[in-house]
């Protein structure tokens, strides 16, 4: 197994997360170095191992269990099964807790309380353990015993409104971006838990949503809102603040043009060989090319035609002018910038068809702590034997007696 040279070496986590928002959190803390216990349910486990296909495949060529949605956030984990509807195994989850510093799940809200693992059970046993409990609408108010899902975390939330052609319907974002955005404030919020409780020995509760989430990254579109009062315009890949700030046909298909303050609108204008255009009254600012965005937009339209997405990037570029093709996802994994940073990674796997599983690398940089990809997504149960014995020391013995109980 690769070293651990995260800064989190040292730092265990109980996970009792699935889907993505949850596994997002422990991916990147397993990353940064923390031993992640993943529990799963006996048999089924994780309810996205079965979210294919496509599945990894193995030796025969046969699809396995390891679906390329799980495989997506489960990375660095150890994988053990414990049925939690029994009180064996909530007490094996108390015992492992002992030996963690936070756990993690996203139940429905009550869920956990009816087992003896709600947080106030948790805290009142174990004051010093830091609980996260994410969910689709936190534990308080109107909705929080709805189930929550991402999708609906992204249309209630406010970026779908935002989302697609001017014209059309409303849109998703292509992936589910409310689940790993909140997968990404956990992480920070489980860790700035964890700075206070080496200050003051003190656990306490996270208590995180999707939906509160998905409003907090709303960012620029939600307090231009706040700001002038009016209901926000759908603009498709348009930039509400920034002009141009588009994509825009070429010669031989489309061309990003991310030109965010004036000294690059004036080097555009003179590298297409139209100098004048930056000193236009209509366009001399960027607050006057935003209102004027009606004018300028198709006047854009009509020059990047004339060069083919290439020349745009190639010509821009060198003068600090930001442009970039539209990247399928295949062509994304064959960019040499991405490969230079590490973005695709392979690891070995022990069931796969070539012996190896590929993944996207995590993009933190540590100078002195680079993170370390040391356990690829296990199979279900895989460490069951290996945590139980290292953590609570259950011989062969105790742990058939727990499989022969149906508790593992």
């Amino acid at each position: 197994m690769t070293t651990n040279t995260g800064p989190l070496a040292g730092i265990r986590i109980l996970d009792l997360t699935r889907i993505l928002a949850g596994p997002t959190c422990t991916q990147l803390l397993g990353d940064l170095g923390a031993d992640i216990i993943k529990v799963e349910k006996p048999v089924d486990g994780d309810d996205t191992r079965g979210w294919g296909p496509p599945y990894l495949k193995d030796k025969e060529g046969n699809d396995t269990r390891e679906s390329a949605y799980y495989m997506a956030s489960n990375r660095n984990k150890r994988s053990i099964t414990i049925d939690i509807a029994k009180p064996e195994g909530v007490q094996l989850v108390k015992d492992l807790l002992k030996h963690c510093d936070a756990l993690c799940h996203n139940f429905k809200v009550g869920g956990l309380d009816k087992y003896g693992l709600g947080y106030d059970d948790i805290h009142a046993e174990f004051p010093d353990k830091v609980y996260l409990h994410i969910s689709g609408f936190g534990r308080t108010g109107p909705y929080a015993k709805r189930a929550g899902y991402d999708m609906l975390a992204q249309g209630m939330g406010g970026i779908m409104s935002l989302t697609g052609p001017v014209d059309g319907d409303p849109h998703k974002v292509g992936v589910g971006i409310s689940d790993v955005m909140c997968g990404m404030y956990a992480t920070t919020a489980l860790l700035a838990a964890l700075r206070h409780r080496d200050k003051t020995g003190q656990g306490q509760l996270i208590d995180l949503a999707l939906l509160d989430t998905s409003v907090a990254w709303l960012i620029n579109e939600g307090v231009n809102y706040l700001t002038h009062g009016h209901p926000n315009v759908r603009r498709a890949n348009a930039h509400s603040n920034i002009v141009p700030y588009d994509v825009y046909p070429t010669a031989d298909g489309f061309v990003i043009m991310a030109i965010g303050n004036d000294g690059q609108f004036k080097r555009f204008c003179e590298f297409i060989g139209k100098p004048e255009m930056a000193t236009d009254e209509r366009f001399l600012t960027n607050d006057l090319r935003v209102r004027n965005r009606d004018v300028i937009t198709p006047l854009m339209r009509q020059i990047t035609v004339m060069k083919t997405t290439q020349e745009w990037v190639d010509g821009l570029a060198p003068l600090g002018v930001p442009s970039a093709p539209v990247n399928t996802v295949p062509m994304a994994f064959e960019d040499p910038q991405i490969l230079h940073r590490g973005m695709r990674i392979e690891m070995d796997h022990p069931i796969a068809a070539d012996g190896k599983c590929r993944l996207i690398g995590n993009p933190i940089k540590y100078s002195e702590t680079p993170v370390s990809y040391r356990r690829p997504p296990p199979m279900t149960g895989e460490h069951t034997d290996e945590v139980l014995e290292e953590l609570l020391n259950l011989d062969d013995a105790a742990r058939n007696k727990l499989r022969d109980d149906g508790i593992l």
